[in-house]
């Protein structure tokens, strides 16, 4: 598992991919000496907390959803630039760089479905379908980054960065359109939907990739007769 982690090869299909690795690298490039990688990691956790925070305290006050859009911004700062610097620098270190760094963004995703659960924008029931969804996806992805070398960052153009456009954009929506009326069933959470959604499309994918994967490894390794 560690020689398949230090050499997979990174897929990001997603829409802003291109434009946002050149304005990695410009930013790597002219980021302070005395900043490592190790700092943005963990700069990336403190913007997941404070995203994860904010939708709490939204229950409360409704414009602390301001903050879930700052914080992950914050997040996609640290987590999107620490690989980035190291790269730029020549200063890799694969097997660390990707254990700690997902072993941290498993973290940071229980901690933001945490705060949205307690949120009251989504029933906690739905929040916790998301965060095991979740889950199996990002299990289904080490596995087949270990077996296949390959780590997928993105599903149908979408990758970690348009979700956190998204996610920001949802948030501050909910701010003024916290429900909806759907027909025949009346008056839900609008984050009830879109967990749903989500939910259905992680399985989704899970379920073609686990498929094509299996069957690529069953081509490549056929039973003896």
């Amino acid at each position: 598992m560690a020689d398949a982690a230090s050499a997979h090869v990174r897929i990001n299909n997603g829409v802003l991919a291109r434009v946002e690795r050149q304005a990695l690298i410009w930013l790597a490039r002219r980021l302070p000496d005395r900043i490592h990688s190790d700092h943005l990691t963990a700069l990336a956790l403190v913007g997941t907390a404070i995203a994860s925070t904010s939708f709490a305290f939204a229950r409360l006050f409704p414009v602390a959803l301001v903050g879930v859009a700052a914080g992950l911004a914050i997040n996609w700062f640290g987590d999107s630039l620490d690989g980035t610097v190291a790269r730029v620098r020549r200063q890799e270190r694969p097997r660390y760089g990707y254990y700690v760094d997902h072993v941290l963004d498993l973290v940071g995703i229980a901690l933001l479905v945490g705060g949205i659960a307690v949120s009251g924008y989504m029933t906690p029931l739905i929040a916790l379908g998301l965060l095991a969804a979740y889950l199996l996806v990002s299990a289904e992805v080490f596995l087949a980054t270990a077996v296949g070398g390959a780590f997928r960052m993105s599903f149908v153009r979408i990758g970690p960065t348009e979700l956190r456009i998204l996610l920001s954009a949802g948030a501050l929506a909910l701010i003024r359109w916290p429900t909806c009326e759907l027909p025949a069933i009346g008056r839900v959470l609008v984050l009830d939907v879109a967990g749903l959604a989500v939910i259905a499309g992680l399985l989704t994918a899970l379920s073609v990739s686990a498929l094509t994967m299996g069957r690529a490894l069953y081509v490549a390794e056929p039973r003896r007769r």
